[in-house]
């Protein structure tokens, strides 16, 4: 079990209605603004939203005058980005999610997973009924010698051979 546990990244950046994603903006981290694809910067306010992110706007003059408007921010009087507090993090992750060490990790995390579905929807484990840390240990036990024990039953007995038509 050496290696690392990855958890997966949801990228919602692109979009398909034909205006530019956030992938189109480079993010210049020195200066903290956006670029926009004609090369005009988007400020933000450093405010931090409920969602944790941080929004960054274009200005409305800029945007006014650009060619680019119909395809950046057409139904808007400027393009707005946010961008999450976590977001080199979240670069960081999707990274990961690239390699091979992250797709057997997904693999061996899928099995754990449909174990603890198949505890919640077949034997009622939908919560903890032993109280401390002992308890719950005892119970995650108690349940993992059940689909043990389930498991091998399954594999040992096999139904009758039925009888060979004459």
């Amino acid at each position: 079990m050496g290696h690392s546990r990855s958890v997966p990244v949801w990228d919602k950046s692109t979009r398909n209605d034909g205006t530019f994603s956030r992938l189109d903006f480079v993010f210049d981290k020195r200066r903290n603004v956006y670029v926009c694809p004609a090369g005009k910067p988007m400020t933000t306010s450093g405010r931090i939203n409920a969602d944790n992110g941080i929004r960054y706007f274009a200005s409305v003059l800029d945007c006014r005058a650009c060619a680019m408007k119909a395809k950046c921010c057409p139904n808007m009087a400027a393009r707005r980005i946010v961008r999450d507090l976590d977001e080199d993090a979240r670069k960081v992750a999707r990274t990961k999610m690239k390699t091979k060490a992250f797709l057997r990790s997904r693999d061996e995390r899928k099995r754990v997973e449909m174990r603890f579905a198949h505890l919640k929807t077949h034997h009622r484990f939908d919560r903890l009924r032993l109280r401390g840390l002992s308890g719950a240990r005892d119970e995650f036990h108690l349940a993992a010698i059940v689909q043990n024990l389930k498991t091998l039953a399954l594999r040992l007995i096999r139904p009758p051979p039925q009888p060979a038509c004459a």
